[in-house]
């Protein structure tokens, strides 16, 4: 596989992940709090990251540096309150 391959795969990769997680949690199927969810949107900032740093889209670099950073962070929180 090549880079550019990975990179492109990175992004479709992502984006079905995000819209997964939006799609499971507006229909019910996943809470909000539950750890699929969190990772679901940590996995597809990460492959977005990738493809847009690739693509020098930068403001969606920073975008899901967030989203990652927030969904890592409720991660967290959530294993310490359920704990």
């Amino acid at each position: 596989m090549t880079l550019k391959t990975f990179v492109e795969l990175s992004g479709w990769t992502a984006a079905l992940l995000i819209l997964g997680s939006y799609s499971l949690l507006s229909f019910g199927k996943i809470q909000a709090r539950s750890a699929l969810y969190q990772w679901m949107n940590i996995v597809g900032a990460l492959g977005f990251i990738i493809n847009c740093t690739w693509n020098g889209a930068w403001p969606s670099v920073a975008l899901n540096a967030v989203w990652m950073g927030i969904a890592l962070y409720a991660l967290r929180r959530n294993r310490r309150l359920n704990a």
